[in-house]
């Protein structure tokens, strides 16, 4: 487990420095403030079994989803049939098709032989196994049903990846219709318009206003925008939008950006923030009631489940639930009391918590609202293809109309 080293101050006001083991920096804080210090600073210790290891780059492979989701599910088959976790890793070691899954393997292996858990060693590893597999884990290793857990941890990879296969192929037919109308639409301001002003130049006369509009926007993409500089402007506009791209990732990757961010993904219209409340709610559901299902104390998995509810909003809510939870309250008035959460969600939990089965009741809210995201993307998609379309067709369209313009204007003058 990861060693960090740390200055905090106690509740007398007196600066203390040591070190502490955590799964990650987050825990690492709990853990210091739950002894009542107050930590100044924290920073992970590099130790002699991570120093020289290779930090993951931009083009370095990743472990895949369903590499991860067949991993689980074979230690779990190993660990009912009686192997030992060193054996079923051996096994699995040796006919795992995934490379960096293998490599990954290989020093869980090698960390459990020297007498680590395999929840220890799995969280050295925060990029392959996330928080929430290795608090499932952990709860496993503890209550004795590491292969019931490992089967749910299967599930929930599924499940999770199943709602994204659907919001990815939702999102594959605009995209590539917008990409196609873009290039036809730069493809004919730069070559098929620049046909027409010849014919313009020799007839001679004022154009109508849409024509001297399209006219702007060919000679802005071919002509160079600065003097001496001979770069079209077509590359200015791709590289802008490269550039802004690039710019937005980065503001949606800081915290206050993600905050942002994620609030306007809510407020969508054309029920597309609807969808996004809707697969947030039905990860949410999961991930929580896999957690408690597994045997993670409730607080540990409130927190686990903001933080891998994969929506700003959703996270600080969640958050507030945990302190009120805390401060003794029981789960469902907090979501009762809630904007973000909706009635359904309160009134199971409410429902759950008196007759003893939350986690039942959370499966079914995510069973849900898992079939509720797969109805809204097929009702949202056959709203948004038409649209596109129409779209389509008008940038078409007025290119094709500004052209013809002056031919007609010149017609009704011959009359």
């Amino acid at each position: 487990m990861p060693q960090f080293a740390y200055n905090a101050i106690n509740a007398q006001g007196i600066e203390l420095s040591g070190e502490i083991q955590a799964a990650d920096l987050v825990s690492a804080r709990d853990a210091l403030r739950g002894n009542g210090l107050f930590a100044d600073f924290i920073a992970e210790q590099k130790s002699a079994r991570t120093e020289g290891v290779k930090t993951p780059g931009f083009f370095d492979k990743k472990v895949k989803p369903k590499s991860l989701q067949v991993f689980s599910r074979q230690f779990a088959t190993m660990i009912e049939a009686g192997l030992s976790v060193v054996s079923a890793l051996v096994i699995l070691e040796q006919q795992s098709d995934d490379p960096p899954l293998r490599l990954v393997i290989v020093d869980i292996r090698e960390q459990v032989e020297t007498g680590a858990l395999l929840s220890e060693a799995m969280a050295a590893h925060p990029t392959v196994f996330s928080r929430l597999y290795v608090a499932m884990v952990e709860a496993g290793e503890a209550a004795g049903v590491l292969d019931t857990v490992l089967d749910r941890v299967a599930v929930q990879i599924e499940k999770e990846q199943m709602i994204k296969r659907r919001i990815r192929g939702a999102m594959i037919y605009p995209s590539v219709v917008v990409v196609f109308a873009t290039l036809v639409m730069m493809g004919m301001l730069m070559f098929l318009v620049p046909v027409f002003v010849k014919i313009f130049d020799q007839l001679g006369g004022d154009l109508p206003i849409l024509t001297q509009y399209v006219l702007k926007a060919s000679n802005a993409l071919r002509h160079p925008w600065f003097p001496g500089v001979p770069i079209p402007g077509v590359v200015f506009v791709v590289t802008g939008f490269g550039l802004g791209l690039w710019s937005f990732r980065k503001w949606k990757g800081t915290e206050s950006g993600r905050a942002r961010w994620d609030a306007f993904k809510l407020h969508i219209p054309m029920q597309i923030g609807t969808v996004v409340l809707k697969v947030s709610m039905a990860r949410w559901s999961r991930t929580l009631a896999t957690l408690i299902a597994s045997g993670v104390d409730i607080m540990r998995a409130l927190e686990i489940t903001a933080q891998t509810s994969g929506n700003w909003v959703v996270e600080n809510e969640t958050a507030a639930l945990r302190l009120r939870v805390e401060e003794g309250a029981a789960i469902a008035t907090p979501l009762i009391e809630s904007d973000i959460f909706p009635p359904m969600i309160s009134q199971m939990v409410k429902i759950g918590e008196e007759t003893g089965e939350l986690e039942k009741m959370l499966s079914k809210v995510a069973d849900f609202y898992e079939d509720e995201v797969d109805a809204s993307v097929q009702a949202l998609t056959s709203i948004i293809e038409p649209m596109m379309m129409v779209g389509v067709g008008a940038m078409v369209g007025v290119i094709i109309i500004s052209m013809y313009l002056p031919m007609f204007k010149l017609l009704t003058l011959v009359k």
